[in-house]
């Protein structure tokens, strides 16, 4: 085996490389992370290891805007594990044809679990949850999700309850693992 094939099938990361957003290859961490063997991974699509439909939609218009600028994107996002279970998981990406985003990448996945355990949220919760640990005010969110600001407070309220939290800053530290 070649030191590249080595290092792509044994580093400490989930590795893919995906073709219009379907796994072409990915390595035993990979596998691990999302209880599967590697190679019942390949040549299924993505959307596959989503937490829904809607988010693979949603964050693939995302992906595609980034990847066109920059050539790159990396977030933080709730994913599908082979067995249903959900997780937080880090995602860092980089298209080899920027100019057509998803005719091939390769991505790196990162299983936040131990630091970011799951809680039973809604689509709608999570969504506001993530750009909420973005930064953006309550309003901003609205904007972004064509929701009304005391719409956005209202959901902000249940995810403190959920988390336990009792300001918006100790729900953000909750939210992405930080220490409190």
């Amino acid at each position: 085996m070649e030191l590249d094939a080595i290092a792509f099938e044994h580093a400490p990361i989930g590795l893919a490389v995906l073709e219009n957003r379907t796994i072409v290859r990915c390595n035993q961490a990979f596998g691990a992370m999302f209880r599967a063997d590697p190679a019942d991974c390949e040549e299924r699509s993505l959307a596959d290891f989503y937490a829904s439909e809607k988010d693979f939609r949603t964050i693939g218009v995302k992906v595609y805007t980034a990847i066109q600028k920059t050539g790159r994107y990396n977030d933080e996002r709730v994913m599908r594990r082979r067995d249903g279970s959900l997780f937080w998981c880090r995602t860092r990406g980089q298209s080899t044809t920027p100019k057509d985003p998803f005719q091939k990448s390769v991505w790196s996945f990162a299983d936040l679990s131990e630091d970011r355990p799951i809680v039973e949220l809604t689509q709608r919760e999570r969504e506001v949850a993530i750009l909420t640990c973005r930064g953006m005010t309550s309003k901003e969110i609205g904007l972004e999700l064509k929701l009304s600001y005391r719409t956005v407070e209202e959901y902000r309220a249940r995810l403190l309850r959920k988390f336990g939290a009792r300001k918006l800053a100790e729900l953000v530290a909750k939210l992405s693992g930080m220490p409190l």
